[in-house]
């Protein structure tokens, strides 16, 4: 897969970006954290090193008065960005949870647990009240060995119901990195096969309705 980063070595999003404004990290931390400022002594490492530590931990304090007293309507612009900037605010909240995961990796209250209790407070809160509990399944499984021929003839038969969600994760991250596989091309014909695709989903659901309309008579 091509990598999109720039003369620098650093992907060209804007998270990287040397004049974006003091979020946790300070820019002096980013140029730190990024290599680009390189004249720091040991001791001034450390010091830095410390200063973020604190900082990140004070962030994570600052969440629980986030949650209970910012409005909802100061969230909501947060996190409904320019459409230009989507995508680099997808990765930010998928970087967020996976350092999360890391960090909480052997802590004293397993991290499945943490999340399932901070859905259903966000449950609660949009629901305003305590009654409303949720179940919140949260599981690691590592993606093993699949078997080629069975996915291919699966794919064959048009059988797209029986391909398990390993067998698909696995397959596409094997067709990427195959030699032949090329994104531009791929991403034409599925442009040009989307439409009619999206025209038998939408004639099988309106299918759907009238046949329940039908039951309902």
């Amino acid at each position: 897969m091509e990598d999109d980063r720039d003369e620098s070595g650093s992907h060209e999003r804007l998270a990287f970006s040397a004049d974006r404004g003091r979020g946790i990290l300070t820019p002096s931390d980013r140029e730190f954290l990024l290599g680009r400022k390189t004249d720091y002594t040991e001791h001034s490492k450390k010091q830095k090193r410390n200063r973020i530590r604190r900082r990140l931990r004070n962030s994570i304090l600052d969440f629980s008065i986030l949650f209970d007293h910012l409005e909802d309507r100061d969230r909501e612009t947060v996190f409904n960005p320019e459409a230009d900037a989507r995508d680099d605010y997808t990765q930010g909240v998928i970087d967020m949870l996976g350092f999360l995961h890391l960090g909480t990796m052997g802590y004293h209250v397993p991290f499945k647990d943490m999340l399932g209790q901070g859905v259903n407070r966000a449950e609660q809160k949009l629901a305003g009240s305590d009654y409303r509990m949720v179940t919140v399944d949260f599981n690691v499984d590592p993606v093993g060995q699949i078997d080629v021929d069975e996915v291919i003839d699966k794919l064959d038969g048009g059988n797209f119901d029986e391909i398990t969600d390993e067998e698909l994760r696995a397959f596409v991250r094997l067709m990427t990195e195959s030699e032949d596989f090329s994104a531009s091309t791929m991403r034409d014909e599925m442009k040009a096969q989307m439409t009619q695709f999206l025209e038998k989903v939408n004639e099988a659901a309106e299918q759907r309705n009238r046949r329940v309309e039908e039951l309902n008579d």
